[in-house]
This record gives structure tokens, sequence and C-alpha cells, in this order.
């Protein structure tokens, strides 16, 4: 994504640079499991009603072949192999791609899908496309019922996976937001979604100005997303065989295709 107001997010042009960062796992015994799916074909085929106005601010790039339908088969695995959806929120940008694998279980939070059915906010009637998920998803829903994970509340087993998978609540973004943990090997990897957009919120060196005002200009509940903003810095810096990163930061997306830490 290629946003208006580039000197405002940290870059040096006009136009700056996001990403739509999904994971691909592949487990032992439940198949592929894709976390967040970014647009979908039906978004690059102008089937949805993503607007003008959000394609010329966020400039999006829309292409087919950045689908993770299409990422998935350039790997050489057949759509049908992603047995399981989790998703951070159900904003375009993240749950546009749940109607690519019609057949995979979505795991979401409750309070999320409530508000993304219920729609009750204006907020809420601009974000959530119901477009998105009207082939009838097949909704895994969860909530809090007492576990932890590294001393936070978390849902740390999904139905109908093995895999160390999990849920981790970071409310404020929208209703119901959840980051995703995932056991890779020795690490394990927080994808935090929108909980925050630039990696200077959490390593202390600073959110450039045009990041915070989309923050607050989209946030639900500002204590809620400033308290789960506290818990990212918290797990960075006390845990060192955590990864944490953002949907949306092109900084920690290449750090962490490259390999490093």
């Amino acid at each position: 994504m290629c946003p208006v107001a580039g000197y405002l997010l940290g870059g040096n042009a006009a136009r700056g640079r996001m990403v739509a960062h999904c994971l691909l796992v592949e487990t032992e015994r439940d198949g592929l499991v894709l976390v967040d799916t970014g647009f979908g074909t039906r978004d690059i085929d102008g089937q949805t009603p993503i607007t003008r106005a959000f394609k010329g601010l966020v400039g999006p790039r829309l292409d087919r072949a950045e689908t993770a339908l299409a990422q998935v088969v350039t790997l050489g695995y057949r759509p049908a192999d992603v047995r399981h959806l989790i998703v951070t929120h159900l904003d375009p940008d993240h749950a546009g791609g749940l109607v690519d694998f019609p057949h995979a279980k979505v795991h979401l939070h409750a309070r999320e899908h409530a508000a993304a059915m219920t729609r009750s906010h204006f907020k809420e009637r601009e974000r959530y496309l119901e477009a998105h998920w009207q082939h009838g998803p097949k909704w895994e829903l969860y909530s809090e019922d007492g576990d932890t994970w590294r001393g936070l509340p978390a849902i740390s087993r999904l139905r109908g996976i093995d895999a160390d998978i999990g849920l981790l609540p970071l409310y404020g973004h929208s209703r119901g937001h959840s980051g995703v943990i995932v056991k890779a090997n020795d690490r394990w990897l927080v994808h935090a979604g929108d909980a925050y957009f630039h990696h200077g919120t959490v390593d202390g060196t600073g959110t450039p100005i045009g990041f915070a005002l989309f923050e607050r200009a989209t946030q639900m509940d500002p204590a809620a997303r400033r308290a789960s903003v506290g818990a990212l810095r918290q797990l960075r810096h006390s845990y060192a065989d955590v990864s944490v990163f953002s949907a949306h930061d092109p900084v920690e997306y290449d750090t962490l295709r490259a390999g490093t830490k």
C-alpha cells in the first residue's frame, strides 16, 4: 500500500510504503493455517465496495499476484490445503481474502465478530464490508476463559488446531481486535495486526505524526488501544524469544523475511 503524505509517515517521498503482512503456517496435523488474508481476488476484480476515497488515500496496489490465494498456489499448495484462517480483525485489508478460502474455518474473537455483524457505530459501518463474508464462513469464535500467555490474557488453544497458535486480545483499534501468537521453532511470533502501525511505537523511537493521527482516527477505544501497545512493549523488552510485528510496517516485514531478529 502506498498512502498519501509519506513524509508524515516517516518516509522521504510523497507516497509512503506499507504492507499487508500475512503468515502462512505449515502444521504437522492440521494443514495450512493462514494468519490474516490481506485483500482478496474479489477486491482486485472490483466486486466489493472498496471506495475510491480509500483507494486514493491508502493506495493499495490490488495486484492479483500479491493476493494470499495466488501466493499459496505459487508455493506449490492448493487453496483447499488452507484449512484454517485466523484474522486479527475484519477490516478489508485483513479479511478481504476470506472468500478465496471458502472451506476453511475462520478463527476470530467473538467481540470482533459481533461488532462486524451489528455495525452499530459509524466507524464500523465504514470499516466492515459485508461482501467479504457473504459466502457464509465457518466461524470459530472465542472469548477469554482465564488462559494466559506470558502473563497476558490469551486463548492459546484454537479448536481443530493442534499447533501452538493462539489469539492474544489487543483491543482498541477495533472492539475485538486480537494479535495472533505462533510458535516457530525456538521463537514466538506475535502478529499484532493493527494494534500499532510503526515500529517506533514499540521500540521507543517514536511514532511518526501521520501514523499517530491515523491510529486515533480509526480506534474504537483509546484507553484499550494504549493498554495494548503497553502490553506489546512489555513483551518486546522482556522476552528475547518473542518477535513482535504489526501488519503494516515494511521495516519489520523486511527484517523478518531476511531471517534477522
